[in-house]
């Protein structure tokens, strides 16, 4: 199952080194993983996307706690998020196929942002099964190269998300959500 963790960290280097380390001495494979500032200069903002249990979203999650750089941690798998992606894809468009391409990016409300002689570079920002489908799409009419960005996520509202206590231990189930503390079963 993949897990979407954001984290908010300092604005520091070796912030990166010290989150992906962790992710390699846990033995995580990273899906995908974002790292933007935000509206105060001195945070970034990570979106981490791991193939993991829940359990062991959890300890990741308590991990990251320790690392000193590292500010607050939501874990935003089945909640109220946006996720999105951005994708470059370049294909080959020979003045024949490119009514082709144009109707596709028009179905998908995505736009040409290069187009020359012999090449067309879409972009398309949506979730990734749309991303995905319109890759599948324009496979049969040749892609030259691919760039997605991965996941980022923001909670819809002002709804906090779901934390789990910094403090507690890896293997209680204790959290937090909207704010309220549940604990055990």
């Amino acid at each position: 199952m993949r897990q979407t963790l954001i984290a908010i960290v300092e604005n520091k280097p070796g912030v990166l080194n010290r989150v992906a380390s962790l992710f390699r001495r846990r033995n995580f494979n990273i899906d995908s993983l974002n790292v933007g500032r935000t509206e105060d200069p001195n945070v970034s903002r990570m979106t981490i996307v791991v193939d993991s249990n829940q359990a062991d979203a959890r300890k990741v999650e308590a991990n990251l706690y320790k690392l000193v750089n590292v500010i607050d941690v939501q874990d935003v798998t089945g909640q109220e998020a946006i996720l999105r992606e951005l994708a470059l894809i370049k294909v080959s468009a020979s003045p024949e196929k490119r009514g082709e391409v144009l109707s596709l990016v028009n179905i998908f409300r995505a736009e040409v942002v290069d187009v020359k002689a012999d090449a067309m570079i879409v972009q398309l920002t949506a979730d990734e099964s749309r991303v995905d489908s319109l890759i599948e799409l324009l496979r049969p009419v040749g892609i030259l190269e691919i760039v997605r960005t991965g996941h980022v996520a923001m909670m819809r509202g002002t709804d906090p998300g779901k934390r789990y206590a910094r403090w507690a231990d890896e293997d209680e189930e204790e959290y937090f959500v909207n704010g309220r503390h549940y604990a055990g079963d």
